[in-house]
């Protein structure tokens, strides 16, 4: 059986990517290059899903956005 997941992916300071699966709580992984990433990001979804007999919550895409909130500074 085959299943489509969304899977995020951004980049930390040092140059790694990371990649987490909304739909798969504590699913996520990182790797220096793309390629690299999906590879481990797809065993990670099988082991995620192995772990949890397949029980997963169906999410809908609806899209990405960036938000910009004050952290630390004074009101």
């Amino acid at each position: 059986m085959q299943k489509q997941f969304n899977v995020v992916i951004e980049q930390d300071s040092e140059g790694y990517y990371i990649a987490s699966v909304p739909a798969l709580r504590g699913c996520h992984t990182q790797a220096k290059s793309v390629d690299e990433l999906m590879e481990r990001i797809k065993e990670a979804i099988e082991l995620c899903l192995e772990v949890r007999d397949g029980q997963i919550e169906q999410l809908d895409f609806v899209g990405v956005h960036r938000v910009t909130v004050n952290y630390g500074e004074a009101a």
